[in-house]
């Protein structure tokens, strides 16, 4: 493992949030502890050991609520309770009680957004247009001549508009039809989320993450959104990328319901706000609010949209530096349940490389279940595909099953997963590539991690250390990041060649203390520095 040394007493001051690393947990696949095939809160428990010898800093859970399940918990009928699948709110309680005991954190999901059209908010509200939670959805007319009351598409395809018989009006659905969006304009549902947030944190919660958190308010008028620019879609295929959704999205005033989440979060001590955002940097980073009072951390899913090129990375990092404001703190996402894996985007040797940078770059990294032992995309046949997203638009392979299957154990029956089968495949391979066959192999996926992790924790200057970009070509990335006398050297190949770093200053020089090249730890470097393809190191400058 690697070198360790006492944090000193600044770094002790900084927030778990900014130092801690953060693992997000599908909890439908992660351990099932009933052998229902679908896994649980007590099955969680059962691995919190293995999560602490990893390194893991915070657990992340995604939807645990209560939910009809159209769209696997991202349709909450009930925000303060446990839906039966993944146990009673006795097992949370345990749950939180035990990731506290091991020094860790948990945040939940908020879905704020959006209902299930069984909440019996939505119920009430769709009883009557005369009842007193009308206005806690978005309703309207149709217009004259009977169209809908304006061209907005669903992101899971179609038009987002569904009419309702018995109140003869439309409702308003940015996902499935079953997931109807509140009308956060009204004073009585800001004030009802915010005791949801209230009721978990006085739980002792460590914070949330807000479920696509830029689409909490519409434009007022419901003005039509215009064509993407360049869009390659058909108008006729409703298709939500033929739009850009500049008015049923990301709205002046969503940025006052923030701050209002905001200051919930800060009447209780070190919780942390997270917000979904799919935004370019320049939109992203005006969610950190005025005075920093919006979310602490915007999520910024760079790593996970752009092309796996080196200059265009780059570039993207110190673009998002740059924009930055001045009490912001950054943050890096490589994987999560709506996007393919990383080791599926870019390949395995590549993944290593993202992996380093994504643990030494400034900033919060959050790491996505399974990463770190380089599990890939599953292939799901069409008659098994269970995600509302695949099965709306199965002509455009964008299932989001693929990313989301059970974690691999170990080589038994179902991967140790459970003794029941799984409600997602495993792949052929799992007997392969499995937490137990690479706990004992130094030169494996899950070892790069774990080292890393370590590595991270010990250094300041890796945790809030300062960024500096140093070098970058078409193949290579290169960044220093330093806190007091501490210096360390990035260097990444983003390619399947050799390279060479070179410059003409001669401090570069030091030790690679990682590489994903095992067997270069301990060499010494300077000068000209090469690199093997699929290649990073980690210098400890002189």
């Amino acid at each position: 493992m690697g070198a360790t040394k006492d944090i000193n007493q600044e770094e002790k001051q900084s927030l778990w949030w900014q130092h801690g690393v953060i693992y997000q947990i599908y909890p439908r696949s992660y351990q099932d502890s009933n052998n229902d095939g679908v896994g649980d809160l007590k099955g969680i428990v059962q691995r919190l050991d293995y999560l602490q010898w990893l390194g893991i800093d915070c657990i992340w859970l995604s939807p645990i609520y209560p939910s009809p399940m159209a769209d696997f918990g991202y349709d909450i009928s009930d925000y303060r309770g446990v839906h039966p699948l993944f146990g009673n709110m006795d097992d949370f309680d345990n749950l939180l009680k035990e990731v506290h005991g091991r020094g860790m954190k948990l945040i939940l999901d908020l879905v704020p957004n959006h209902t299930s059209n069984q909440h019996p908010w939505f119920l009430e509200s769709r009883s009557s247009r005369e009842n007193p939670k009308r206005d806690w959805y978005i309703w309207h007319d149709g217009k004259e001549n009977g169209e809908l009351p304006n061209n907005w598409l669903s992101v899971f395809g179609g038009h987002a508009w569904e009419w309702d018989e018995t109140t003869r009006q439309y409702y308003y659905h940015a996902f499935l039809k079953e997931q109807p969006d509140l009308n956060w304009r009204n004073p009585e549902v800001q004030q009802a989320m915010m005791d949801v947030m209230r009721f978990w944190l006085d739980k002792g919660i460590d914070g949330f993450r807000v479920d696509v958190m830029w689409h909490m308010v519409k434009d007022q008028q419901l003005r039509n959104n215009p064509v993407a620019p360049n869009s390659p879609f058909d108008p006729k295929d409703l298709i939500y990328e033929y739009q850009d959704p500049v008015y049923s999205t990301d709205q002046p005033e969503v940025h006052d319901i923030v701050r209002m989440m905001r200051e919930v979060t800060d009447n209780y001590q070190e919780r942390v706000l997270i917000g979904e955002i799919y935004l370019p940097i320049h939109k992203l980073v005006t969610y950190y609010g005025n005075d920093n009072k919006g979310a602490h951390l915007p999520f910024n899913f760079q790593l996970l949209t752009l092309p796996w090129d080196a200059p265009q990375i780059a570039r993207a990092i110190d673009e998002y530096e740059g924009a930055l404001p001045t009490e912001g703190w950054p943050n890096w996402v490589l994987g999560n349940h709506d996007q393919p894996r990383i080791s599926s985007r870019v390949g395995r040797s590549q993944a290593r490389v993202a992996t380093m940078l994504l643990l030494t770059l400034r900033g919060t990294p959050t790491i996505y279940y399974g990463d770190e032992i380089g599990m890939r995309d599953v292939p799901i046949p069409m008659a098994e595909v269970v995600d509302p997203q695949g099965l709306n638009m199965p002509d455009r392979n964008i299932s989001r099953d693929p990313s989301r299957t059970p974690m691999q154990w170990n080589n038994e029956v179902y991967a140790g997963f459970s003794d029941h089968k799984p409600w997602l495949r495993l792949p052929d391979n799992f007997r392969r590539i499995n937490v137990e066959a690479q706990k004992n192999d130094n030169y494996g996926t899950l070892a790069f991690y774990r080292k890393l992790l370590d590595i991270r924790k010990s250094e300041p200057a890796l945790q809030t250390g300062n960024y500096s970009p140093v070098y970058s070509d078409k193949q290579i990335i290169a960044f220093i990041r330093e806190k007091n006398s501490d210096r360390f050297l990035v260097i990444l190949n983003l390619s399947h060649r050799p390279c060479y770093f070179r410059t003409q200053q001669s401090e570069y020089k030091g030790e690679i203390i990682i590489s994903t090249e095992t067997e270069r730890e301990g060499a010494r470097v300077e000068g000209t520095i090469t690199l093997s393809g699929d290649e990073g190191v980690l210098i400890r400058l002189d």
